[in-house]
C-alpha cells in the first residue's frame, strides 16, 4: 500500500488554525505533533521557574512567555519553543506580536530551551541550524531521558544538558551531566546542576 504524502500548510495557515494548540508546531510546511509527557512539562517549567527567579535576582527586562511561536521568515516553518526568554524591550520591532505571541527576529530572543522527547533529532539538529541562522545566542537541549544518538551525547546515553553558545553563526557546544554546574551565558552567576534540571522529571535521584 502506497502512503499519500503528508497536506502541507503555509506558515500563515498553521498560526491561524493551530496557533492556540500547543500540540502542533511546523517544519517545512508539515504538521508535527508534539506529545509532551508529564515529566516532560515537570523538567519544562522547572527550568523555566529557574530562569525566572534569575531574571527577578538581576531585574533584568526579560520574560518567559507561557505560549509562543517561532516565525522563520521566508520557510515554511514555526516552532513551539519549550522555553523561550524574550528581550521586553524588542518587542516593539516585532511585526504581529501585538496581536499574537509570535516572535519572527533573533533579536528578540535572549534563550531557547528545548526538552528532547522521541523526535529528538529535530532537536539537537534542526533547531540548531535554525536558531543559529535565526541569532539565537544562547540554546539548551535538555535531554533527560538519554535518547539523543550517540554524536550528540556519546556512547553511555546518559540524561545530558547540551548549552549551545552562538559564536558569530556557528553554535559552540558543551555537555553538561551529573552534578556539573551549568554555564550561562546569559545567567553568569546561575547556580544551578545538570542533575537539578534532569531530575525534575523524577527520573534521577539527587
Amino acid at each position: 500500500m502506497v502512503q499519500s504524502a503528508p497536506k502541507l500548510i503555509d506558515v500563515n495557515e498553521f498560526i491561524t488554525q493551530y496557533g492556540d494548540n500547543n500540540n502542533y508546531e511546523l517544519i517545512d510546511g508539515e504538521l508535527i505533533e508534539m506529545e509532551p509527557t508529564g515529566p516532560h512539562e515537570q523538567v519544562s517549567s522547572f527550568t523555566s521557574r529557574k530562569l525566572n527567579v534569575e531574571i527577578d535576582r538581576h531585574n533584568l527586562p526579560y520574560f518567559t512567555p507561557h505560549r509562543c511561536l517561532i516565525k522563520l521568515l521566508g520557510t515554511s516553518t514555526a516552532f513551539r519553543p519549550d522555553v523561550i526568554v524574550l528581550d521586553q524591550t524588542q518587542l516593539i520591532n516585532e511585526p504581529l506580536w501585538q496581536q499574537e505571541p509570535v516572535i519572527t527576529s533573533g533579536k528578540s530572543i535572549k534563550l531557547i530551551a528545548e526538552v528532547v522527547s522521541t523526535n529528538w533529532q529535530n532537536d539537537y539538529a534542526r533547531k540548531v541550524e535554525d536558531y543559529a541562522l535565526l541569532g539565537v545566542p544562547e540554546y539548551w537541549i535538555i535531554d533527560y531521558l538519554g535518547l539523543g544518538g550517540r554524536e550528540y551525547i556519546g556512547k553511555t546515553k546518559q540524561p545530558t544538558i547540551t548549552i549551545c553558545k552562538l559564536i558569530e553563526d556557528e553554535y559552540q557546544k558543551q555537555l553538561f551531566q551529573d552534578d556539573a554546574q551549568l554555564v550561562s551565558s546569559l545567567f553568569p552567576n546561575l547556580q544551578l546542576t545538570a542533575k537539578q534540571v534532569l531530575s525534575a522529571g523524577g527520573t534521577v535521584t539527587i
